[in-house]
């Protein structure tokens, strides 16, 4: 159960950690962003906390050795028009997600995880960050069950909004997928969304789409 804290106290530290980052680096521009992050739930305002106090632990917190966890970056993808969001029905989860995943060697943003992954889970070419969109849009925080080699973890998801081309075109990569489509925005909920999801759906949704005439 999580419990209800002191929020200058929370404030205090949050704000600590910043100043003891180099200034310049990805770890205090994340700390950053997030701090700035207006939480949608109380859900999302402790997930975002833990995803702070993580970044501070860890100089590389997308690295997959990490066994407590890793940070991963997510991509909630839109049409052009705003009309509709693009889900994946992931094989071995068998549950409708957003495209989203691991950090590679090398990467230290969520946005550059969460573009490539969009990228290289749908084939569409020209995906670009909503320019108006907080970065992160979302956050979350969930567990993954042991397999194989893989002890049990948790994935602290950082998930953007991404806008696709018009007359985008998905060429998905299927070996982890049944199926990836667009769907409309009413259309997403009989796919049985998380909280989570539903929540990062939601947001958005308001940003993207087109105002009932």
């Amino acid at each position: 159960m999580r419990r209800p804290h002191d929020a200058a106290p929370a404030a205090a530290a949050r704000i600590a950690c910043v100043s003891r980052l180099p200034p310049d680096s990805p770890r205090a521009a994340l700390v950053r962003a997030l701090l700035a992050l207006e939480p949608a739930d109380a859900e999302e305002a402790a997930d975002r906390d833990r995803i702070l106090a993580f970044v501070k632990r860890h100089q590389r917190p997308f690295d997959r050795k990490l066994r407590e966890g890793h940070l991963t970056g997510s991509a909630i993808t839109v049409s052009a028009d705003g009309a509709r969001v693009l889900l994946l029905h992931h094989r071995k989860l068998d549950r409708w997600l957003q495209p989203g995943g691991h950090g590679d060697p090398g990467e230290t943003t969520g946005e550059e995880v969460a573009l490539r992954e969009a990228l290289e889970e749908s084939g569409i070419l020209g995906l670009a960050l909503h320019p108006g969109a907080p970065r992160p849009l979302d956050v979350d925080v969930h567990d993954i069950p042991a397999r194989g080699d893989e002890p049990a973890h948790q994935h602290l998801d950082l998930r953007y909004l991404v806008v696709a081309p018009a007359g985008a075109r998905i060429a998905p990569e299927l070996s982890e997928l049944h199926e990836m489509r667009w769907v409309a925005w009413d259309e997403t909920e009989p796919l049985g969304p998380d909280h989570g999801l539903r929540r990062a759906l939601g947001k958005a949704r308001a940003l993207v789409a087109p105002s009932p005439c």
